[in-house]
């Protein structure tokens, strides 16, 4: 569940510390405490009441860490809050993070973003809604106050939010040592932690190998992309710890979409009780107890050649071999080939195998027409994409792909050198429909490039939008950003303002870059606005940063960024005997106003002329004919007639 292999002895080392809790009370604890604080505090991940994901160990240079525990519509977890907000508000100048915890599971996150709302608080509240986080803390009510050395990753006080706290973190600050506070001191409702007494009754063979097998061997096969093989228990307790720790950062399976917003078909993740079963069998000693061992069956298992669930492509085209440096920047590759298809055709999937997935960033496509081919009786587009952790692109729901008979198929490629020279081959498998669909797939992008994101920044935020002309529907969401980015949502606001969230990830994972497919077709209202933040982390603390001392604009390079969010989509009213591409020119012509209107008003103010765009700040004043501050869309349109883009890209908006 990790890229990095590990040898089975040296992930049981690192990982005992995880497994054992000590069943003495530690030092400072009085022996009758009911919930003993662990010895070490290990490694989680939780999303906050704002969707952002918030994760523990990232915080490793900071002089402490608070967390304290809450619940809502509580006058304990009120007054409670008041006092840690103005513990944040002593420190956090300092460095200090300070976080509340909410481990109840009546609680939702709705209900809890209100209640700080109404409180008018500033700390994030951890949503542990799989209490997780709390079981391994030791947590027994409300109130509670965890300071956390991040030097040791050890507990330094845990007691009352009172004076104490604030000492404990002084003297943390100070380079002390705080002694360690009874738990027994914190009055207010115990949190009930429903699981703790059934870990022991969790069987391997019926339970734990079973989730295995659905949610991780697809990958973790002999020649999968996973770095080992789930084939037996032996495997699986040697890689116990690991996976526990993957689990409790979200980092495994890779799927990261908030399970709180919207269904989709390619989901992957762990469900709540998956999530519990597997962490609690792992704490209990991951034990084999009785029956079979259904992974055995995985020992002759090998990763399929093309994806399961669609067989052999009808046509393969090889793409043109490419060497790989060891070091450098490798300048896009335009590989053109020939056009396998000779007449009009729909594809019904395209699957995409990398030559060396190590070197291999991104592919994207589009037909190019022949010198004295005639107007097209169906759309050119892309003829498909790839990404780190990509998935074959299925059209479904009587769509298709189109792709103009003759001329050229064209492909981007990105690279990226991994220290080794490597050539790299890839094959594209395209699966065709026999007969012609109703309707047309179509793509667009939501993007800016004005994107600037100031040096050091920690979580710097960009947004950019489209208004969809006529009524649609949503049939793949796939947001794009480099090693900066950290979180990505898109949400749709309709004519009368109402605000749905269509997808959010807490935590981008540059590595897993997926489409998501939407189980029922999103239905897009005419005049809708589908909006895009992105959250970018150029700090210091980013390990995959690659300058956190430059401000960073848009480029195409991964040292560079993008604000990226490509949507595929069908128009209501469109089908393939009937084809709207008076609807295309409008959606296309929203995008200019949308990639810098960032406070979404409807027009563009100086300030919004940033990054590559701030040379237009010169021409401001003479377009603002009505000195309002603002220009309209007509006004911005002669301000900058050259900003739409050309048909070709706008047709091929993969990455």
């Amino acid at each position: 569940m990790k890229r990095r292999l590990l040898t089975t002895s040296a992930i049981i080392a690192a990982g005992l510390a995880a497994l054992t809790v000590s069943a003495a009370a530690p030092a400072g604890i009085a022996a009758d405490t009911p919930s003993a604080t662990p010895q070490h505090v290990d490694d989680f991940q939780l999303t906050d009441q704002t969707r952002l994901a918030q994760r523990l160990y990232y915080f490793n240079y900071v002089p402490a860490i608070v967390v304290m525990t809450r619940t809502n519509g509580s006058a304990v977890s009120k007054s409670a809050s008041a006092q840690l907000e103005k513990l944040n508000a002593a420190y956090k100048d300092k460095g200090v993070i300070v976080w509340a915890m909410d481990s109840t599971v009546a609680d939702t996150r709705e209900a809890v973003a209100a209640e700080v709302k109404a409180q008018k608080l500033t700390v994030p509240v951890l949503m542990d809604e799989y209490q997780l986080v709390g079981e391994s803390m030791g947590v027994k009510r409300e109130g509670e106050v965890f300071v956390i050395n991040p030097k040791t990753w050890t507990v330094a006080y845990r007691g009352p939010m009172d004076v104490r706290a604030d000492k404990a973190v002084a003297a943390l600050l100070a380079g002390g040592k705080p002694e360690i506070a009874r738990a027994a001191d914190t009055v207010g409702r115990e949190v009930a932690f429903t699981d703790r007494a059934h870990t022991a009754d969790i069987s391997y063979s019926k339970t734990v190998a079973p989730i295995l097998q659905e949610k991780c061997v697809s990958c973790h096969v002999n020649g999968g992309i996973g770095p080992f093989a789930m084939n037996s228990y032996e495997t699986i307790k040697g890689f116990a710890p690991m996976i526990r720790e993957t689990i409790r950062t979200r980092r495994m399976p890779p799927y990261f979409a908030d399970p709180h917003i919207g269904a989709f078909k390619n989901d992957q993740g762990l469900t709540g009780e998956e999530t519990k079963t597997l962490v609690h069998w792992i704490e209990n000693g991951a034990p084999r107890g009785d029956g079979a061992d259904p992974l055995l069956a995985n020992k002759t298992r090998t990763a399929p050649e093309w994806p399961t669930e669609l067989g052999k492509p009808d046509v393969v085209i090889n793409l043109p071999a490419y060497k790989v440096p060891a070091t450098g920047l490798v300048e896009y590759q335009n590989q053109v080939v020939d056009n396998p298809f000779k007449e009009n055709t729909w594809l019904k999937a395209i699957a995409m195998r990398p030559g060396d997935r190590r070197v291999l960033h991104h592919v994207v496509s589009n037909h190019i027409p022949g010198p004295n081919q005639s107007a097209d009786t169906i759309p050119g587009g892309s003829v498909g994409s790839y990404t780190p952790g990509a998935q074959p692109q299925v059209m479904g729901d009587n769509t298709g792909a189109p792709v103009p008979g003759g001329g050229k198929l064209h492909f981007q490629m990105h690279y990226t050198t991994m220290g080794k020279e490597t050539t790299d081959v890839t094959q594209v498998g395209f699966y065709t429909l026999k007969t012609q669909p109703e309707y047309i797939k179509r793509s667009t992008v939501i993007s800016t490039f004005a994107l600037e994101i100031p040096a050091g920044e920690a979580r710097h935020q960009e947004v950019a939008y489209l208004t969809f002309p006529a009524d649609a529907y949503l049939y793949t969401l796939y947001p794009h950003a480099h090693y900066r980015g950290y979180h990505v949502e898109l949400k749709a606001i309709t004519p009368d303002g109402k605000e749905q969230m269509l997808l959010s990830l807490p935590k981008y994972d540059f590595n897993w870059q997926r489409d998501y497919d939407p189980v029922t077709p999103i239905h897009v209202t005419a005049g809708t606005k589908l909006v895009a933040t992105w959250v970018y982390d150029n700090s210091t603390h980013n390990p995959a940063n690659p300058d956190p001392k430059r401000t960073v604009r848009w480029g195409e390079q991964t040292p560079d960024e993008m604000m990226y969010f490509r949507l595929n989509y069908r128009w209501a009213d469109e089908t393939t005997t009937h084809v709207r591409n008076d609807l295309q020119a409008k959606l296309f012509a929203s995008q200019a106003m949308g990639s810098l209107d960032s406070n979404l008003d409807g027009y563009i103010e100086k300030s919004e002329l940033k990054g590559p765009m701030a040379y237009l700040q010169a021409k401001f004043d003479e377009a603002d004919v009505k000195h309002t501050g603002k220009l309209t869309p007509e006004q911005f349109s002669k301000l900058m007639p050259g900003m739409r883009r050309g048909r070709r890209q706008q047709e091929t908006p993969d990455v």
